[in-house]
């Protein structure tokens, strides 16, 4: 079934030459993304994307965020001489021009052109690669600094709404649905004990005091393309977290990612680390 699924959103998409072969591609935990390898046409490899329906409810609104902020990226860094076909995704139109192809499963795939001589970096291996992350993310904020934040649609609902997330654990203790509470009550007195720090930027969000702005709400380092030959960070990916939020929560996720030595699914507690 999921090859025929997958010969028809093959079909959706104009490559502007014959399919050589497809294949799973890349580590991502979410989505099922394969490589395109087309015989002509303007560009020789592809991304082809089947977006998880598990994450994300509503395909449609995720494109729409995808679309509209790297257009407008790719305006700006014209402006600037920079890359266009480099520094920001392109997302290829469907032969009906639609930004994704939605199969009879209810599936959305869409398609990105492959950004070549370039490598995705799985870990943090050395300070240089993580500063390089830093930049990028921190440019992708600079650049979208004047886009209107609240017109992008929340692919997940309160994402880093922490006051939210709080109610929600005390609603999993409270049920304990696991019988796990009593074993993990040490991290839990943890948490609870510092219920009023999860409100913080929440309120400051309310007061003001934080701005509401465009943010990535998944930096990662291999959410960052680097070019193979400079180690430069080239091109932020992976966008379907791009929703209104704070650049603090995108700050917090890089660290915890970055100062971490270990797998993000490590079974392991033992290797999981924080690098100060």
């Amino acid at each position: 079934m999921e090859n025929i699924a997958l010969e028809k959103a093959l079909a959706a998409f104009d490559f502007g030459g014959q399919v050589i072969s497809c294949e799973r591609f890349g580590g991502g935990h979410i989505n099922d993304t394969f490589c395109v390898v087309v015989d002509g046409g303007e560009h020789q490899r592809y991304i082809l994307q089947r977006i998880s329906s598990a994450a994300f409810k509503k395909p449609h609104e995720l494109m729409e965020n995808v679309v509209n902020v790297t257009e407008y990226l790719r305006e700006i860094i014209a402006k600037n001489g920079g890359d266009t076909a480099r520094e920001t995704m392109t997302v290829m139109r469907t032969k009906d021009g639609a930004t994704h192809h939605c199969d009879e499963s209810g599936d959305a795939w869409r398609v990105i052109t492959f950004v070549e001589n370039t490598v995705c970096l799985q870990s943090v291996t050395c300070p240089q690669e993580f500063y390089a992350s830093a930049k990028a993310f921190g440019n992708f904020q600079h650049l979208l600094c004047d886009y209107p934040a609240d017109t992008l649609h929340e692919t997940i609902a309160k994402f880093h709404d922490t006051e939210n997330r709080f109610a929600l654990l005390k609603e999993a203790v409270e049920a304990d649905v696991m019988g796990r509470a009593e074993s993990a009550k040490a991290e839990i007195e943890f948490a609870f004990a510092r219920e009023k720090d999860c409100g913080v930027c929440m309120q400051a969000l309310r007061d003001g005091i934080l701005p509401l702005r465009v943010t990535h709400n998944d930096t990662k380092l291999n959410n960052i393309l680097f070019d193979k030959d400079t180690n430069d960070a080239v091109c932020v990916i992976d966008l379907d977290t791009v929703m209104p939020g704070l650049s603090i929560n995108d700050f917090g996720g890089s660290i915890r990612f970055g100062a971490n030595h270990s797998d993000e699914d490590e079974p392991d507690l033992s290797k999981v680390n924080f690098d100060i």
